[in-house]
């Protein structure tokens, strides 16, 4: 899948090795470029649901038409479909399996 970012200083936070140490903390760090790469490695969002370990979720309520994956307990990276337009099932739910572009939004704990 192809990644945009929300800002060029997220993109840098995710994309370089320091930054990201600097920004999360090495295991923190380790994880979201894992993630990422496994988001990269995949040609469309539904590959990402055959991968248990990464729990690629859509949110709901205030976030609804955002997606997240676990990078660290409790920490997760937050994106969202960026096709345009956004693919969408008969049904008017997004159609994962024609998402081939993402926005990394964040990585945050949104539970809290």
């Amino acid at each position: 899948m192809e990644i945009v970012f929300r800002s060029p200083k997220l993109q840098k936070a995710c994309s370089i090795e320091r930054e990201s140490v600097r920004q999360w903390g090495a295991p923190k760090a380790k994880k979201i470029r894992q993630r990422l790469a496994d988001l990269q490695a995949a040609e469309t969002l539904a590959d990402m649901s055959t991968l248990p370990p990464a729990r690629c979720h859509p949110l709901q309520g205030d976030r609804a038409g955002e997606f997240a994956v676990d990078v660290h307990q409790p920490y997760r990276l937050i994106f969202e479909p960026a096709n345009d337009p956004i693919p969408k099932k008969e049904d008017g739910s997004i159609d994962l399996k024609k998402i081939t572009r993402i926005r990394i939004l964040e990585v945050e704990d949104y539970h809290g």
